[in-house]
């Protein structure tokens, strides 16, 4: 169980997923990306800027900057210990 408006990063992390944050948590890096599948939690601004800036959006979610509102099924798409480094930065809340 996770407390609601928990990042999705960090409740991955605390339930023993294997995802990259290299930014930590910031919208910056793009590497905590995630699909959810079912009905997506709003998008704010900074995911929004962030993914039109790499002209990623609509590829991909930031779980860095989803909060835990409701069970969520998702797929990490970039795994930490995939990519040869450690998970990044601590997630700030």
């Amino acid at each position: 169980m996770v407390e609601s408006g928990t990042k999705l990063a960090l409740a991955l992390e605390q339930n023993g997923e294997d995802v990259s944050h290299r930014c930590g948590g910031n919208a910056r890096c793009t590497t905590c990306r995630v699909t959810i599948k079912g009905e997506e939690p709003p998008m704010g601004e900074d995911e929004r800027a962030c993914l039109e800036e790499d002209g990623v959006l609509g590829q991909f979610r930031l779980s860095c900057q989803i909060r835990m509102d409701r069970d969520m099924e998702v797929e990490i798409l970039m795994r930490a210990s995939e990519q040869g480094w450690d998970p990044g930065v601590e997630i700030e809340p």
